[in-house]
This record gives C-alpha cells, structure tokens and sequence, in this order.
C-alpha cells in the first residue's frame, strides 16, 4: 500500500525554502504518530531538511528511503534512483512524506492520503501539486485549533 502525509494550507503551500513554514505542535506529534515505524520515501531535500531537526539522532523511521536521480549515498537510508521502478517492484507498505516532486510523482500510485489542512494563510514559496481529489474519498476527519486532520481512501473503479 501507497499513503502519503502532508500538511499545507488554504493555498495549498507546504514549504519555505526547505522548512516548514508554521509550527503546529498537533500537526507535528500527529505526522510522528502516523510515520513511526513506518517505511517512508522521500526525496534529498526533504532529507537534508529532516536531518537539520535530527541533528544527532537518527529519523524516528523503521526503514528510510530517499528518492534521488543523482548517485547519492546516505548514512542512514537507502539510496532509490528510480522510484518507479522502487514502486513496482516493493512488497513494503511505504509512506511518501515528501517533498513537491515526490509527492507529484507518487499521487497516481497512492492507496491513502493523510492530509492535514492548516486553516490560515502562510508564506513560503513550495506548493503542493494539484490533482483530482475526487478519486477518494474521506474516511475520517477530526478538528483542532486551525488545523483539520484527513484521511482519505482511493475510490476503487
């Protein structure tokens, strides 16, 4: 199975220069409670980005894989050169959790998504692809303060 977690707001923005560009504890503590123990792929800047909060400590992942075109090796991943091939050929349940690039390439092989909606305008300058939400449908909604949290499922055809 195929899930992807993201956050963006009302724009649809997901990143600053790399960065976040908010910080909702809820949303935080709920993406490490959804991605713990899981298989994640990602692509190298989204890495770089989770290694500059991971300074020390390893990722809170089971298995990490990072999606790059360039010949690359990482301490503590594994080095995916074509993630469609990754895809195709993986037994693995695997969670996307970025970044743009990835997450527009994953979209058409995705099972689940775990989207968290952040209710007010932010400034950054990544955005998250568009695409066609009515291929799914919502299983589960929760609300906090400015933030709703999604899950959606794709709608078998």
């Amino acid at each position: 199975m195929i899930q992807m977690i993201w956050a963006m707001d009302e724009n649809w923005l997901i990143g600053k220069d790399n960065l976040l560009p908010w910080h909702y504890p809820k949303d935080l503590a709920y993406f490490k409670k959804m991605t713990k123990n899981s298989s994640v792929i990602m692509g190298d800047l989204t890495y770089q980005s989770l290694k500059s909060y991971y300074k020390t400590k390893p990722l809170p992942f089971k298995k990490v894989y990072v999606a790059n075109i360039l010949d690359a090796s990482y301490d503590d991943a594994i080095h995916i050169k074509d993630i469609f091939k990754f895809i195709k050929e993986t037994n693995e349940d695997i969670m996307v959790i970025g970044g743009k690039t990835i997450y527009q390439l994953m979209l058409p092989y995705a099972d689940k998504l775990y989207i968290t909606y952040v209710l007010k305008k932010h400034e950054g300058n990544v955005y998250f692809p568009s695409f066609d939400l009515s291929q799914f449908k919502c299983i589960d909604k929760s609300f906090e303060e400015n933030l709703i949290f999604a899950t959606y499922e794709r709608i078998k055809s």
